[in-house]
């Protein structure tokens, strides 16, 4: 906040409050990692001259089990957790929703801290309390021509809860409407494959939750 004494402009210290804010799953969660195998196969492929393209390789099976580890966002301490992006992106979409709140003020406002980090490319994530993942096989269509069937595996929670610590500017935004937005986002925009709001489609129905319980902690400034 900044205040104008005669000719002076006086910027006080951003006022951060931190939240620690419980949710629960209301639909299953699903997640579709891209794989660092299938990113180390695209940068090998990219790497090959045009005459190393055009001479045929045997391919590998396909490795299913594999499919389906790869798929999961595992910490570096060997836990599942769910993106920290993916909750805030939701939180910053769910504002389109509610009048006088703005989706860019809410980019500098509220932020998801990190309980750990993907163990293959650095991802902030957010642990997940729950049981290890079912397998969801699914049959889906590819974009191409003749778009061609192919199986995707990908891990599926039923039950699955988390604790978000949320850190937001008090000058900005209350604690209180933190906590109402991250409900919304979380009834309404949701996380993970298939979530009501996806970008391609109009989702499964996954990826849903609500808000269980809150507490707020001191000011996290210094």
């Amino acid at each position: 906040m900044a205040i104008k004494e005669k000719d002076t402009v006086v910027i006080h210290p951003a006022n951060i409050q931190r939240a620690v804010i419980s949710i629960k799953g209301t639909a299953p969660l699903v997640q579709n990692k891209f794989s660092k195998k299938a990113k180390d196969k695209m940068m090998e492929d990219m790497a090959k001259t045009k005459a190393q393209k055009g001479k045929k390789t045997d391919r590998d099976p396909r490795n299913y089990d594999a499919d389906f580890e790869n798929a999961q966002h595992m910490s570096v301490a060997g836990w599942n957790g769910v993106p920290c992006p993916a909750f805030r992106s939701a939180m910053i979409r769910a504002c389109s929703l509610i009048k006088g709140v703005t989706m860019t003020d809410a980019r500098m406002a509220v932020f998801v801290l990190a309980d750990g980090f993907d163990k293959d490319d650095g991802t902030p994530l957010v642990k997940l309390k729950a049981a290890k993942p079912e397998r969801l096989e699914s049959l889906v269509r590819l974009q191409g021509m003749g778009n061609p069937a192919d199986v995707r595996i990908r891990p599926m929670w039923r039950e699955w809860e988390a604790d978000l610590t949320v850190e937001f500017d008090a000058d900005t935004i209350t604690a209180e409407s933190v906590v109402n937005l991250l409900d919304r986002a979380g009834r309404q925009v949701g996380v993970g494959e298939g979530r009501p709001f996806s970008k391609s489609s109009n989702g499964q129905g996954w990826g849903t939750f609500s808000v269980v319980a809150h507490s707020f902690e001191e000011t996290a400034n210094g």
